[in-house]
C-alpha cells in the first residue's frame, strides 16, 4: 500500500506541474493519506488547498487535475472531487485482491544505514525490579522493527558496572558478607550489603547522604565513606583484591539479569558497560577543552550553553568533578564518540527513563560541538510507579523483583489455562501458560505510548481479558485451528473474488502492516504497532461472525481462507516484532 500510496502522489504531483507549471512550492510527491471515513473512499489527497496559494490556482482546479491524472490509475476504481479541492480515491477491488498476499512484506527503508541502539542497562549488584522492563522490552521492541526494515541495528547493553557505590559496596562485602546468603542469592546479599552500607552512612553522617551521580558533597565525610573512597581509590588504581571483588560483583549480576533476558527473549549484540570507557575519559575531556567546547569552573570542567549557539540555555553540563574524577557526563561523550568511530551509526538511539531528559540534552548538545552530524535520539518513558509512589532500589522499598513478576504472569495464566483449556497435556498448559503469561506483561507495556505514566497493578499488568496480549495469541490461535480444520477436509486457500463489505474492510485492515510497522521505525512507539494488531483482531472476529468460513462454498471458502491465514501470519510476524511469541494451540 505505501508504494501505490509513494506512486499515486508522485503522479499528482506531475499533474500539476504539467497542468500549471513547475513551482517550487510543488514537492515532488503529493501526500496521500488513509480517508478518515469510509464515505470518502480508501484513500485522499487535500494537498490542492495548500498548493492554492503558491501557484496562484483556486483549490478545486488543482483537485480536478489530479483526479483527471488518477482516475485511469489501474488500482483506482473512482475517482471524486469534494470540497474546496479534496481528491477522493476508491480502490479496485481486483486491485486489493490481488495484492492483498503482498501486505505482509516490509519495505527497507533503512538499507544501508546502521543504528545503534543503548537500552536495558541494570545496574550491577542489583537485581532487576518491574522499573527495568520498560527499558529493555522497548528497547527491544525498536531493535526488531528497525531490523525488520532494513537497518543494520547494534544492540548495547550500556552496563552501570562503575563508580562511587563499588567502593561503597566493597566496604560493605568486607565487613558485614554472609557467605552462605551470597552463595544461594548472590544478587540479593549484594543488595542487602549495599542498602546496610547506607544506612549506616546515613546514621553516621545525622542525615540523607549524596546518591551516585549528584553533585553535592558531603562537606565532612562520614568515617564509612571515607573508607568506601579509600577502597575505590584502591580499584580504579588495580588492587588485585578490589579488582577481584568487583569482577565478581560484575559475573553474579550478569548471570541473574542473563537468565531475565532468556526468558524475555532479550538480547544484545555488545555489552559496553560504564568501566569500557575509563581510558577514555582524560581524552575525552581534554578534547572538550582544546575545542573550547568546555572550560574550568570553580575547580572543575564544564561546558556551558547559550540559547544562540546551543539553540536553547541549558544548565551546565559537568564532565569533570573539581577532584579530577570523571562522572556520567564524560562517559556518555566518550561513548556517543566511541560508537561513531566504531560503527558510523546514521542514528544512535539511547532509551532510558524521563527523569534522564535533560542530561541528554546537554549530551546532545555537546556532541553536536563536537562535529556530530547522526541523529541523536533520547527514546524516553514514563516512570512505573507503585500505588505508594516510585520504586526505589537504594532503599529496597515496595521492590517488585523482575524475576517474581514473571513468575507470577506464568503462575495466573497457568490458572487459567487449567481451566479453560482442560485437553491440552500438562506440559502444554505449562507452555501456554509461559507464552501468555511473558506476553501480557510485555504487552501491558508495549500497547501504551512510551511517554505515558504506569502506575503498576497486578490486576493490570496480567489482565489476559481485554486489549491483551492474550487476546492476539488467542485470535492467532482460533485462525490457525480453523486452517487446520480446512486442511483436515481437503480445503486450501485461494484466489480472493468479489469482496463483501466486511471482507473489504479486513483486506484495507490487513494493508496497514506496513504503515504501523514504519512508524515504528521512524518513531521508535511500538505501541503504534500494538494499536495496529488490536484493531486487526477486532476486524477479523466481525468478518469471521458475519461469514462462515468452513461452511462456505468451495470458491468462497477458498478465499476466506487466504484472508484467515493472511491475518493469522500478520498477527504472528506483528507480534514477533514486539517481541511476544504465539501459540498454535490455546
Amino acid at each position: 500500500m505505501l508504494e501505490l500510496m509513494e506512486d499515486l502522489g508522485r503522479r499528482a504531483a506531475l499533474a500539476v506541474t504539467e497542468k500549471f507549471g513547475a513551482q517550487p512550492g510543488v514537492p515532488p510527491i503529493l501526500t496521500v493519506a488513509r480517508a478518515t471515513k469510509p464515505e470518502f473512499g480508501d484513500l485522499q489527497i487535500s494537498a490542492a488547498l495548500q498548493l492554492a496559494k503558491a501557484l496562484g490556482q483556486k483549490p478545486r482546479e488543482i483537485g480536478q487535475a489530479i483526479a483527471d491524472a488518477l482516475a485511469s490509475h489501474p488500482a483506482i476504481a473512482k475517482v471524486e472531487l469534494a470540497g474546496p479541492g479534496f481528491v477522493n480515491l476508491h480502490l479496485s477491488d481486483l486491485w486489493l485482491a490481488a495484492h492483498v498476499a503482498d501486505a505482509l512484506a516490509l519495505r527497507s527503508i533503512g538499507e544501508g544505514q546502521t543504528v545503534v541502539i543503548d537500552y536495558s542497562s541494570p545496574n550491577v549488584a542489583k537485581p532487576m525490579h518491574i522499573a527495568h522492563i520498560r527499558s529493555t522490552i522497548i528497547g527491544d521492541a525498536i531493535k526488531r522493527v528497525l531490523r525488520a526494515v532494513g537497518y543494520q541495528v547494534i544492540a548495547d547493553n550500556h552496563l552501570g558496572d562503575w563508580g562511587t557505590q563499588f567502593g561503597k559496596l566493597i566496604v560493605a562485602f568486607k565487613r558485614w558478607l554472609d557467605a552462605d546468603a551470597f552463595a544461594k542469592e548472590p544478587v540479593e546479599e549484594l543488595l542487602r550489603l549495599y542498602i546496610r552500607y547506607t544506612e549506616e552512612e546515613e546514621r553516621e553522617a545525622g542525615g540523607r547522604v549524596e546518591e551516585e551521580g549528584e553533585a553535592a558533597e558531603v562537606k565532612e565525610a562520614p568515617p564509612i565513606l571515607k573508607a568506601a573512597r579509600e577502597e575505590l581509590v584502591k580499584l580504579q588504581q588495580g588492587d588485585p583484591e578490589n579488582v577481584a571483588l568487583w569482577k565478581k560483583f560484575i559475573a553474579v549480576s550478569m548471570a541473574e539479569f542473563d537468565a531475565i533476558y532468556r526468558r524475555l527473549g532479550v538480547s544484545f549484540d555488545v555489552i559496553l558497560g560504564e568501566s569500557f570507557y575509563n581510558d577514555r575519559l582524560a581524552d575525552t575531556v581534554a578534547r572538550l577543552e582544546r575545542e573550547k567546547i568546555a572550560e574550568p569552573s570553580q575547580g572543575a570542567m564544564v561546558v556551558f550553553f547559550t540559547e544562540e549557539r546551543d539553540g536553547e540555555a541549558l544548565p551546565p553540563f559537568l564532565v569533570r568533578k573539581a577532584d579530577g574524577g570523571f562522572n556520567y557526563g564524560a562517559t556518555d561523550v566518550a561513548g556517543v564518540l566511541y560508537r561513531i568511530e566504531r560503527w558510523h551509526p546514521a542514528r544512535i538511539l539511547i532509551v532510558t527513563d524521563e527523569r534522564q531528559q535533560l542530561h541528554f540534552r546537554q549530551l546532545f548538545a555537546t556532541a553536536r560541538r563536537l562535529g556530530v552530524t547522526c541523529s541523536l535520539e533520547h527514546v524516553w518513558f514514563g516512570l512505573m510507579r507503585l500505588p505508594e509512589g516510585t520504586i526505589s532500589t537504594r532503599k529496597g522499598k515496595g521492590l517488585i523483583y523482575l524475576e517474581d513478576l514473571l513468575d507470577e504472569a506464568e503462575r495466573r495464566a497457568l490458572a487459567v489455562a487449567n481451566e479453560s483449556s482442560p485437553g491440552l497435556s500438562d506440559e502444554e498448559r505449562r507452555e501456554v501458560a509461559r507464552v501468555v503469561g511473558i506476553g501480557a506483561v510485555k504487552y501491558n507495556d508495549l500497547s501504551r505510548d512510551r511517554q505515558s505514566l504506569i502506575s503498576f497493578t497486578w490486576d493490570k499488568a496480567l489482565a489476559l481479558t481485554g486489549n491483551t496480549a492474550p487476546y492476539l495469541q488467542y485470535a492467532y490461535a482460533r485462525i490457525r485451528s480453523i486452517l487446520r480444520k480446512a486442511e483436515a477436509e481437503g480445503a486450501r486457500p485461494g484466489p480472493l473474488g468479489a469482496l463483501a463489505p466486511i471482507e473489504r474492510a479486513l483486506v484495507l485492515r490487513l494493508f496497514g502492516f506496513g504503515e504501523a510497522v514504519e512508524q515504528v521505525a521512524r518513531s521508535a512507539r511500538p505501541h503504534t504497532l500494538a494499536d495496529y494488531l488490536y484493531a486487526l483482531a477486532g476486524a477479523f472476529s466481525t468478518f469471521y461472525a458475519e461469514h462462515p468460513v468452513l461452511k462456505a462454498e468451495p470458491e468462497v471458502r477458498a478465499a476466506r481462507l487466504t484472508l484467515s491465514a493472511l491475518t493469522a501470519d500478520t498477527l504472528k510476524k506483528g507480534l514477533d516484532l514486539l517481541g511476544i511469541e504465539v501459540l498454535e494451540r490455546m
